[in-house]
């Protein structure tokens, strides 16, 4: 794996422990990056410090955003000031201010939605990047394609001298693992959500959603197009799952590069672009 990454892995994996187990409380006086991240299936706060280390994160699970769209603005709101307030408690301190992200082709109008939920919340917004850059920044690419695999849809970003190029975007993610899952088990979309995010049981549901994961692929195939693409980098909460890379690079004949810890990329390049 390439030597960027794993460094970037080692910060992941520190940013994953640090909303696992968060300090009673941290005697922090230095400046703060804050990122925050609306994702479709989980709302992501990141602090780093001047040298992007890792200081406090929190995570929450909702459904707030939409394919790309803020479609819940007061439950949005609602969770954002939730977990600056948990943070700002173990800090003793306020943070004032934080970077936030939207999916590439984003307009105007959605952009200020975003931004009214993170400025609401009682942050002063400092700048707004698009997701793949973001990732790009964690991860040090310069050319490749990022395939976002969220909650509603699979985002497409090719990078070329470290700008994006080409985006796309296709409804297929892991809403659609759930209801494959829930028809195959006979249980609720919303057990389905859990028994997905439960590792020990990979092994029982891997088989059921293989054909969504070639989904996937095909959407990859369809829109590298005449890019001459090497390499794909996995983000997002449903590129998590064992095993999704084993077929992605069988049915793309691409290098896959999956990240310890898919979901936490997006939300710490955004916080590491926190001006």
């Amino acid at each position: 794996m390439d030597k960027y990454v794993e460094k970037a892995n080692m910060t992941l994996d520190i940013l994953a422990g640090l909303i696992d187990d968060k300090p009673e409380s941290l005697d922090y006086q230095g400046k703060i990056k804050a990122g925050v991240d609306l994702g479709t299936a989980n709302l992501v706060l990141t602090l780093l410090d001047e040298d992007n280390n890792p200081i406090l994160a929190a995570s929450q699970t909702g459904t707030v955003v939409r394919d790309g769209l803020v479609v819940d603005y007061i439950g949005a709101l609602r969770m954002v000031k939730s977990m600056k307030a948990e943070l700002e408690s173990i800090l003793n301190r306020e943070i004032e201010f934080a970077a936030t992200a939207v999916p590439p082709g984003t307009g105007d109008r959605d952009v200020d939605t975003f931004k009214n939920v993170v400025q609401g919340a009682g942050f002063t917004v400092s700048n707004v990047v698009d997701e793949p850059s973001a990732a790009a920044a964690v991860l040090g690419i310069e050319r490749g394609v990022v395939v976002d695999i969220g909650g509603g849809t699979t985002g497409i970003s090719i990078m070329q001298n470290k700008e994006v190029v080409y985006t796309a975007d296709e409804a297929t993610g892991g809403t659609h693992l759930n209801l494959v899952i829930a028809g195959g088990l006979g249980v609720s979309v919303e057990k389905a959500e859990q028994i997905k995010r439960d590792p020990q049981r990979t092994d029982e549901i891997f088989p059921m959603v293989i054909p969504v994961i070639e989904k996937i692929a095909s959407i990859i195939n369809n829109h590298i197009g005449r890019y001459k693409a090497e390499t794909v980098y996995l983000v997002g909460g449903t590129s998590a799952i064992d095993g999704i890379e084993d077929i992605l690079e069988q049915r793309t004949g691409l290098k896959i590069i999956k990240p310890s810890q898919t979901l936490l990329v997006t939300p710490l390049g955004i916080a590491m672009n926190c001006k």
